[in-house]
Formats: structure tokens, sequence, C-alpha cells
């Protein structure tokens, strides 16, 4: 099957000049009435509305220019909204406002703040719409006017967050809507949920107290959407099945279906919604309807109700939003069916074969059609009424409804429907030219925003974890796929393929990245798992001829394991010589008739064998012909047979003559996330991920990851579960109302005095454990007082705690540790006077919760950041922390200023392939630490062989670690307890403070430590000293057994590892690297406790999700404690290329903005120390 012929590519919306916007009528009228430069303005004139409608709106159909130019005057804020009562109340004046509403929308500006400003009239403004909404007749609203209403109350309804909106809209789609269900209907609906009744008995008594006008209100705004639901239907029969058609009805029902499926893709509408529209059975009308069979005028629409279909059968119960098991579903299933056989059982004798068979015999379309399709029209609609889809059939009369129509609504119901899962499971990852080149699914650069197109959308709120990966999975599949093809359509472009004249396919042009295919052949078919219906691995042979220039011919040679290549078919119709015009559509000028893609295994050397990678260099193969083994798509390619056996289609792998390459940077369109441990851990593959678009050069990556996700027990963390989803209180995951508050945290270095610690508690009372200030030095530990998880203060001994308690903090200072002699013992230390919205930042990353810091450049975000991952390490040393940034800039930065603190390198690790930007001699990398190791391991040897010799004992004990470690046993260990029985305090009597020198057994060993060691002026500090030396000998052999297990593990790979799982505390990675890797992650049993995000509001949706789930749950719970995330959502959002997907769907929307816009509450720095004085943040 050929490829949609494409058309021409949508013209750019050229932004007007000055001198044009000048000359507008519209800026005219604006300097007269409403621009704010101007000082005298002229009165408010409500002429002046009626007159910019109907000459600049009407007139020019609602061009988006002229609704542009009025947005961009200020139209809204300064006259209509101003000026809006309901006296002046028009249909000219409500349609203006809605346009200016449905421009800033589409235009991703705030919309509501004006509304906001003056609320008063608001209820009277949107009872108007409402009612203007459901007008029948065209000649008071015409359908454009109509789509327009709709378009605004589907901003409306996707508005929640606004209370001024929300005030409005939920008397529309709360419980008392369900008063439009037939009654029968209603009566099942409320037997299902007992409370429910008592919820509508208390409607009802309610209802008895108005007066009869709130009472007839209140009804029409219940039956509102119902009612509009009818109006549709009405439209949408009024569309003929051929012969012309009236477009602005089309875009009103492509409106509508949009309307619909925002209602059921957010839980707050579609609760109590969803059962309105099934019994509507709105999807059964539509799928009959005369648009649906029209190709080309109903292609859009047919994509939309398939959303839709999708969504009203959701995998959710409505009232409780609980996702349902596929063994509810299918509970679901088989009681709706037997419900069914019981009714035919009763009532029809003519189904009693159906009714006594079993569930699986009869609950596919074709049984349920071949049963019920005999039946008369009365029949069926009994059928249908007796399980409560109709209303009864009088007595004496004929149903009204068709057949087509009564028999669909029985079957669609009662059909066995694939799970969602296995729907998933069984889409092929590769785009095909069916999608690559449909507007509607992937639009081009320049989509303006008027249409509505068959794309997800990015909420607020998503109904489940399953909907919220669903989304973003299509997303980034749809957002890779225009990447694609614009590659495609340059490197077929570049060969100018045309028809030769003996019928041929001649290709006058070269491209670097793509060659004609010399040959093409299927080698391996295998045989599919158990449950599944499409092949294991399907692997062909694709043979090229490299007669190019040694560079490009190096370039192919380069392929590697996993890179993605896509295999074209072109069978051009233009003769050979004829120019390629840019402005034609691509597919008609090119003749592409198909489009696969493919995942390189290798290339075959001279005896067909694949060439493996390795350190050994490839072989050098003669000639400039080559061969590469790929893997084809499984269930593609089952697709495609399929359509080849039963529809005689033809065999689409025995046309390809192209395939085409990505650049490296883009080549991780498809790393298999199952498949990637095959590959060395040493990041070969993150070369690129510091480009500014590394988010979709993972996009395979990371849909193959979503998908995993999907097919797994994709545990959250309790606390944050509610918040991802967007429900519940959004600061339900603040540290201060987290059960397990920590009451006494160690602050480290953070003060740099008592000084700036009091000055970092503004209204808090500081209480210091010493009086002497000499003491009172930091390190500091602080004990905080500590609310219960809602809110009140926790009592103790029955007590309730004072006001003044609970704004007091306990300062205790204490002393770290002597760590020994030597200077590069004394611990690193911060340098940096943090302010207190900066200390109080530290504060929440350090207690348990989701923590989120917003800061402008400038404000110390990074510090903020290295100051917490420091207090995480000595606080909680067996805690481990995952960092993770967008770029790699940002995580060099983050770790560069993390090497300067007192932190153990050894337990630091960097994965990823941007580490060797780092400016240090040091390396990170899984393979850099697992060298430092060893080389440190020698090293510590070495010491011990020092300390050996200083003490005399004989034989060989630095050989190995195991060695080293009965050494400090026996030797070391037996030394050091008969020291401290010697020089220890003996009833009560403090010993001559020359024992703790003359004692010490290490002398010797330390004689290259400063001198001298001891400083012989009290015996307190002297042993103090002996123990900071005791500590540094200790710590040898303590990492010598850390180290142990890098002499039992052989090859590199294993001891990479092990420093993965075991060693490291502190692990980064890019969130793009984090996709790459999770698979073999989970698989290799890692484990943090911490997260914390750097550049936050940059990284997408997903790829900031993914990081939360690189583990495996324990006992089922996650074992995630806290979650900081770092960033300035007002600073540029994440790069989507195409403006589609960015505007419409609001890809761009990170998971840092959309937790802000929900209400999660943040710490906003305010200290700017980059700018200079007069440009800082106030």
């Amino acid at each position: 099957m050929a490829a949609p012929a494409s058309s021409g590519p949508p013209k750019k919306i050229v932004a007007p000049t000055v001198s044009q916007i000048n000359a507008e009528y519209v800026t005219q009228l604006a300097n007269k009435y409403w621009a704010p430069h101007v000082k005298k303005k002229l009165s408010f004139d409500s002429k002046v509305i009626e007159d910019v409608y109907t000459k600049e709106i009407v007139r020019s159909k609602f061009a988006i220019r002229k609704i542009m130019l009025l947005e961009f005057s200020q139209y809204l804020e300064n006259y209509l909204w101003m000026n809006y009562s309901p006296e002046v109340s028009s249909k000219a004046y409500l349609m203006s406002i809605c346009c200016m509403v449905n421009e800033k929308f589409r235009e991703n500006v705030p919309a509501w703040e004006t509304f906001k400003r003056k609320p008063e009239h608001f209820p009277f403004f949107f009872k108007c719409i409402l009612e203007a909404s459901l007008v029948e007749n065209d000649s008071e609203y015409s359908l454009h006017e109509q789509t327009v209403l709709l378009l605004f109350l589907d901003h409306c309804f996707n508005s929640l967050e606004v209370d001024l909106i929300r005030g409005q809209v939920q008397q529309l789609i709360s419980l008392p809507m369900w008063m439009a269900l037939q009654p029968k209907r209603l009566e099942q609906e409320l037997k299902k949920t007992p409370k429910l009744r008592k919820f509508w008995n208390l409607i009802k008594k309610n209802d008895e107290k108005m007066d009869e006008e709130a009472r007839m209100q209140a009804y029409r705004e219940r039956r509102f959407l119902s009612q509009l639901i009818q109006k549709f239907i009405s439209v949408l029969k009024s569309i003929p099945v051929s012969g012309p058609i009236s477009m602005d009805k089309v875009h009103y029902c492509e409106r509508f279906i949009e309307l619909m499926l925002d209602l059921e893709a957010l839980l707050p509408t579609r609760r109590w919604f969803n059962t309105v529209l099934d019994d509507s059975h709105l999807v059964v009308h539509c799928y009959l309807s005369s648009l649906a069979k029209r190709e080309k005028e109903g292609h859009l629409f047919c994509q939309l109700l398939d959303m839709l279909k999708f969504y009203t059968g959701f995998e959710i119960n409505d009232q409780t939003g609980n996702a349902l098991t596929e063994n509810e579903m299918t509970t679901i299933h088989y009681d709706r069916i037997t419900s069914l056989q019981r009714a035919a059982f009763a009532h029809f004798p003519e189904l009693y074969d159906f009714a006594l068979s079993n569930v699986a015999a009869v609950d596919t379309r074709d049984s349920l059609v071949k049963l019920f399709g005999p039946l008369s029209s009365n029949v069926l609609h009994q059928v249908a009424s007796y399980l409560c889809l109709l209303p009864p059939l009088p007595a004496g009369e004929d149903s009204r409804c068709g057949k087509e129509f009564l028999l669909e609504l029985l079957v669609s119901r009662h059909e066995r429907r694939i799970s969602q899962i296995q729907q998933l499971n069984q889409m092929p990852l590769y785009p095909t030219e069916k999608i690559i080149w449909d507007e509607n699914i992937v639009p081009t650069e320049y989509y303006s925003g008027e249409g509505c197109l068959a794309l997800p959308k990015l909420n607020l709120q998503f109904l489940t974890l399953h909907d919220y990966l669903l989304r973003n999975f299509n997303l980034f599949r749809l957002e890779s796929t225009y990447e694609i093809r614009q590659d495609i359509e340059d490197s077929v472009s570049r060969m100018k393929p045309w028809l030769s004249e003996y019928g041929g396919v001649v290709f006058g042009g070269w491209a670097r990245m793509a060659q004609p295919i010399v040959s093409f052949t299927v080698v391996e078919v295998a045989k599919p798992n158990i449950g599944e219906n499409w092949p294991m691995r399907v692997r062909a042979d694709v043979t090229i001829n490299l007669n190019v220039r040694d560079n490009i011919k190096d370039e192919w040679e380069g392929l590697r394991k996993h890179d993605v290549c896509f295999l074209v078919t072109v069978r051009p119709t233009q003769p050979y010589g004829t120019k390629f015009d840019r402005r034609r559509p691509f597919v008609e000028q090119t003749g592409l008739v198909y489009v696969r893609g493919c995942e390189i295994q290798g290339m075959l050397d001279e005896k067909g064998r694949v060439i493996e990678e390795g350190p050994e260099p490839k072989p050098r193969l003669k000639g400039d012909c080559r061969t590469y083994r790929v893997f084809l798509d499984p269930n593609q390619y089952q697709q495609d047979m399929t359509n080849t056996i039963q529809n005689g289609a033809e065999d689409v792998y025995e046309t390809f003559n192209i395939i085409m390459r990505r650049k490296p940077k883009e080549n991780n369109f498809k790393i298999g996330i199952w498949k990637v441990c095959i590959l060395s851990w040493c990041g070969l593959l993150m070369r690129y991920v510091c480009h500014p678009f590394v988010s979709m050069f993972g996009g395979m990556a990371v849909l193959e990851t979503i998908r995993n996700l999907m097919n797994t027990d994709c545990v959250v963390p309790d606390w944050l579960h509610d918040i991802i989803l967007g429900y519940g209180d959004p600061s339900s995951a603040h540290y201060s109302k987290m059960p397990n508050q920590i009451a006494t945290l160690d602050f480290n270095d953070t003060f740099l005095s008592i000084d700036h610690l009091k000055a970092s508690f503004p209204g808090y009372n500081i209480k210091v454990t010493v009086d002497n200030p000499v003491l009172q030095i930091p390190p500091f530990r602080i004990t905080f007082p500590i609310k219960g998880g809602k809110g009140k203060k926790r009592k103790e001994d029955g007590n309730e705690e004072k006001p003044e308690e609970a704004k007091t903090l306990i300062v205790e200072p204490h002393v770290i540790p002597n760590r020994g002699p030597y200077p590069y013992n004394q611990p690193k230390r911060n340098t940096i006077q943090f302010t207190h919205t900066q200390i109080e930042a530290i504060r929440a990353g350090m207690q348990p919760g989701l923590t989120m810091v917003v800061g402008p450049p400038g404000t110390g975000k990074t510090d903020v950041a290295v100051q917490i991952i420091s207090n995480l390490y000595h606080n909680f040393p067996e805690q481990r922390t995952l960092i993770v940034t967008h770029s790699n800039q940002a995580l060099n930065q983050l770790f560069e200023k993390i090497m300067a603190l007192d932190i153990d390198e050894r337990h630091l690790l960097r994965l990823g392939h941007g580490e060797e930007e780092l400016e240090t001699e040091k390396d990170f990398s899984r393979y850099g630490r697992v060298n430092y190791v060893l080389a440190r391991r020698l090293e510590l040897l070495r010491e011990v062989g020092r300390l050996q010799e200083s003490l005399g004992v004989p034989g060989d004990v630095s050989y190995t670690c195991e060695t080293a470690g009965h050494f400090f046993l026996y030797q070391v260990m037996s030394r050091w307890e008969e020291y401290i029985s010697k020089v220890k305090i003996k009833g009560g009597k403090l010993p001559d403070v020359t024992d703790v020198s003359s004692f010490f057994p290490f002398h010797q060993y330390f004689a290259n430590a400063p001198q001298p060691i001891f400083k012989g002026k009290s015996y307190e500090e002297d042993m103090e000293i002996a123990e900071g030396c005791f500590r540094h000998v200790k710590k040898i052999f303590t990492q010598l057994e850390e180290f142990r297990a890098f002499e039992l593990l052989r090859s590199g790979l294993d001891r990479s590892k092990y420093l993965l799982v075991k060693e490291a505390k502190i692990i980064a990675m890019t969130c793009t690297h984090a996709a790459l890797k999770r698979h073999d992650l989970v698989e290799l049993g890692f484990k943090y406790d911490n997260i914390l995000m750097e550049e936050s509001a940059q990284i997408l949706e997903i790829e900031t999700f993914i990081p939360l789930l690189l583990q495996n749950p324990q006992d089922g719970f996650s074992r995630l404690k806290r979650w900081i995330m770092i960033g300035d959502h007002h600073q540029l959002p994440p790069v989507i290329k195409n403006m589609a997907f960015q505007k419409y769907s609001n890809m761009e929307q990170s998971l840092f903005t959309r937790f802000v816009r929900v209400g999660v509450p943040t710490v906003d720095l305010d200290a700017q120390g980059r700018a200079r004085a007069r440009h800082k943040v106030e």
C-alpha cells in the first residue's frame, strides 16, 4: 500500500511588521479606546465591540492575524472584560471574549488573570456561554461560532486549578448531572454503590428547598453536557455520506470529540461524566456516522474517535480513581456478558443457544454478530432495554433506532477487548510511512494552533500511572517521528530518485546518510515466545556498495550494534532529470511507498559472520560491497506478513531500495533497554548527550523504557503517587507533613559561625547547649521542633507543646574526631555563607519527602545542591544518593564542587561519557573508579608493609587484602589494646601526660608526619591525637576490607558492577543515561535512597520520572526517601522542536513546572550572588 499523499507543507505564519500593525483598523481603534500607552481614551462604546466583531473577526472568517492583533493590543484586558456587565452583554461581546481567551491559550500565555481581577460578572457570562452553546438555530450562532464556544468550554474544563473557573465548571460535572440518565440506568448505577444513593437522596432534598427559578437553573446546568451531546449527534447525522460537505460541520464535530476526550482524560470531570457519555451511546453513533465513512474529510475525526473509545473504556474505577488490574477488567467483561446471557435465557427463547454457551465461545465480535444479526430491531431494542441501555419500548410501537445501531450497541459493549498492555506490546516502535506523513498526528513545524490534532495532551492531572506513561510514550514516539521525517526527506531528496527509461529506479544524486540497496534478504524469523503471536526475532542482511569517499565509507563501516537505520522503498514517477521542487509534496515527487525501521547487529566479514565489537581492530575488507545484519521490528513484520497473506498485499520486504542511517547524536533512536547489557558499561552510547537536543536523541531508548515500565509493577513511593498524578494535597510530600521527620540533624560545615546560624533562622529562638562562646563553633547539630503529619504538635507525657518551644532550636556544637597527624587528614570545609532561604532549602533536602528549590541564575542553586549532598553523605553514611541532571555540563559543574567538600572520593561515581569534560586529572567513570580502587589498594598495601616493618613483624603480610586483615587483627589491634590498657584512667587518676607519647606503639610508622606528633600539654589533647593516629591506621584496613572484593572479581566488568552496586555512595548521571541504562541498572540490583535533580525545569516530564524507577521495590514498596528538585521554571523549558507537540500537547511542560502549577511548596532562592547590585533579585 502506498504512503498517503502529503499535502503541501503549511505556510509559516509571518509576524506582521510595525507599519502593517499601525495601518490596521484594529490598531487605530485601540489607540482611541483601549491601548495602554494612550492617556486620553474615549469612553466605552458597545458599538465598537459590535463593529470589531462583525468587520474584523467575522468578515475575516476568524483569521488568526486579526485576532492576534486584537490580543496584542490588550483588547480583552483593557476594554472587553473591564467594561463587561449583564446590561451590555451581547452575542458580539460574548464571542469577542471567547476569541480572545482562545487566542491566549493558543499563544500559551495566562488567560484567566483578567477575570480574577473582576470576578463578579463571570457567573453570568459563563451562563450565557452555556445557553449559546445549545442554540439549535444556525442563524443565531453559526456553526463556526459554536465551534469557538466549544473550544472556550474545553479551555475551561482544562483549567480546574483556577478557583474562578472551577466554581462554575463543577456544577456541570458533579453527581447531580446523573439526572440526565434514563431512570432504569440511574437506578442500576445507584445500586452498584450504596453510598451514592444517600448522596442522591440528599441532592433531591436540597432541590426541594430551592425556589422554582433556582431549581430550573440547576437542572439546566446538570443537563447541559447531555443536551450538548444530543445537539452534536443531530449535527453529525446531518452530514451526508457523499457529495458536498460543510467543513464547518466537520470542524465542529472534531472540536466536540476533542472536548469529550479532555473530559474523559481528567478524573474530576470523568468521575460522573463517563456514565452520562456511556448512556448517550455517543461512540456508537460516531462510528456509524457518515463522517466516519468519508475517507478524506473524516480522517481526523476517526483518529480522535479512536482515542475517545480508548478513554471511555480506560482501565480505571471512575468513582475511586483506582487503576483496575487485568483480572478486574476480565471480571467486568464477564459480568456484562453473563448479564446479557441471563436476560436472553429469561426473555428471549431464540437466544437459548447464546445463553447456554460458555463466555469464551460467544464473546468475539464475529460470534455476537452471528447470534444477534438475525434478530429484528424490536427484539434487539428489548434486549438493550433489559440491560438498561435504552428506555423500554412502548407496547405496540416499533423501535425508532435503526437495526445497525442496535446491533453495534450490543456487540461493541460485550465483545472481548484486548488489554491496554497487550495493545502496547503489539505496537511497532518504528514509525512507518502511514504515520510519518500524517499531518494529524505528526504536524509540520509550522503548526498554527488553529485546528485540533489526534495527539494526547500532557495536562496537570492524569488518570493513572499507566495513563501518565502512555501519553508520554505516544508523544515521545511521534516527536521522534517528526525528526525522522526530516532526515528521510533530506536524504531521499538528495539522492534524486527518477524513473529510468526501462521502468526501474535510477538515482541522479547522492546522500551522505543514505545508500542504494544492492540486495535485501530476510535470513531468520524466530519462533514467538509463549503467549505472543509475533516472532521473537527477525533478522535480515542488507548489502550496499560503498563506492564513496574514504571518510564517508568509514562512517558507514563505523555503524555499531544497536544503531538504527531506515529501509525505504521509492517508486518515482518523474522522468530522469526532473528538478526536485521543495514546495511540492515530498511523497508524491519521490514516489516513496514504504518506510521500515531496523537495528544494526553488525557488519559481516568475508565468511558471512558478524564482526563483533571489542578491543581488537576490525578486519579490513576488500572491495566496496558491505553487508550488514540487521534486526527488524518483530511486531511490524508480523503485521506486514498478516496483511500479505490475508489481503494479498505486496511483500514489503522485497521492495526496499534505499537504506538511511542517522547522525550519531540521533542514533539512540532505539537502544533496546533490555538489550543494552550486551554493551560495555564505559558509556560509549553517551558520546553526544551534552547536546542541547539530547532529550530527543534518546527518544526510542525512553520509549523502550516506558514500555518496560508499563509491563512491570511501577512502584512509586506512596508519598509521591498522588502528587505525580496531580491529585490530593500538593503539600502532602513536604517534610513538614511527612510522618518520619528527623528531629536532630548534623549540619556539618554548613554554618561558618554561630552568628551565621542565628541569622539563618529568623523568627526562631536559638538555644545553645554550651554557654562558653569559645566552644560555640561549627559543626553544629540542631534539634528542631517536630510537627505531626497532620500539622498538630506532638504531645509528650500528655502536655501540649508550648508556643515558645515550637519556635526554639536546640544547637549542639560538636568536635569532629581527629583523623590523623597528616595535613591531608584535615577535613575540607565549606566557605560559603548561605542565606536563610538557602539554609531552608538545605534543611528541607536533608529531611524525608519532596523538596523543590526555585532560583534564578546566580542564586546559588548548585552550591545548595552540593551542600545537601554532603550533609546527606555525613548524616546517613549507609544511604546512597543519585544525582541526575539534563546536561553533562551541569553534571560536571556539580561534580567539581562535590570534590571540593569533605567526601571520600572512593564513594563518588560518574556514569556516562561526559566524564572526560571534568576539569580534573581524576577519572570518575566506572572503569576510572575501578582503576582508582586497584591503584589505591596497592598504595594501601604498601602502607601496610611500612607499618609491618615499623613494628618489626616478620613475613609478607601486605600481599593481599586478606593477609592485611589478619595482620590488623592479630598484630595491630593487640598492640593498640595493650597501649590503651597502659594509658587509660585508673581509679579516677589521670596518667602522666608523657605516658601517652612514651607507650605509643606507632612512633616509627608516623615518623614521616609533621613532628612532634604529641604536644605534651594535656592528657586529653594527646590522647585525642593518639586516637586520631589509630583512626588513620584503622581506615587503611577498613578500605582494604572494602577493596577485598576487587581481588576476588577478576574481570573489569564484574569489578565495575560491584563498584556501582556496593561501593559508590554518590552516583551521578544524565537523565538520558538513566533512560538508556534503566534495565541494566535494575538487573544489577542498583539501589539508592535519595535523588537530587539539577536543571529540573529543563528536563522533559517523562525523563524526570524515569530516574525514580531505576531500582526494584523492596517488599512491594519503594525505598526512595527523598527527592530534591532544583531548577527555575521561568527560564527556557525543555527543547521540543515541533510546535504542535510543544503547544497543543504541552510537551514542553516539565514535571518541575507542573508541580509548581499544581501548588507543590517551593523554596525560592532570592539572594543574587552573581549579578551587579542593581540587578539583584528583589
